[in-house]
């Protein structure tokens, strides 16, 4: 995912790219956005608060249509991934469990400062936020859809 597509800018159809992969913007000049293959006509703005525009979205009101949907680029465009390391939309949607008990699904990854978060619908209760380091995480099993945690350290067990 090279980000969400934000508020329109200006009046041309561009809009602003929320959660933006600034390699990825720069080496993407195809980007899917709701199922559809659409060329990157401009980029403008920063790496931290980058600025497109698409064919097929020519208007303010285009750009608003677009607004929310994630922006996807070939993962060929990115950088291999080290031991240890996935892709955020890799491990959206993922059981979590704790042994034999079920503890919830990934919500998304967030971003934070010391170290990335999975956040966890759980099936009981609030939210639940997983630091991703090895005490909190016993194990990632991406095929299976897995992800293996231990409450105990989190202080939940």
């Amino acid at each position: 995912m090279v980000g969400v597509v934000g508020r329109p800018h200006g009046l041309d159809g561009s809009f602003h790219v929320v959660r933006p992969r600034a390699d990825l913007i720069a080496a993407a000049d195809v980007l899917t956005v709701a199922g559809v293959a659409r060329t990157v006509e401009r980029r403008a703005g920063t790496d931290a608060r980058p600025i497109l525009r698409l064919t097929g979205c020519a208007t303010r009101t285009d750009a608003e249509a677009l607004r929310g949907q994630d922006l996807l680029a070939p993962r060929s465009l990115a950088a291999p991934l080290e031991d240890d390391e996935y892709w955020p939309e890799d491990l959206e949607g993922c059981d979590v469990v704790d042994g034999d008990r079920r503890v919830g699904v990934v919500e998304r990854l967030l971003a934070y400062p010391s170290c990335e978060l999975l956040e966890v619908r759980r099936d009981e209760g609030g939210p639940l936020l997983v630091p991703m380091v090895r005490d909190a995480i016993r194990g990632v099993d991406v095929a299976a859809r897995v992800i293996e945690i231990d409450l105990a350290f989190l202080g939940e067990a």
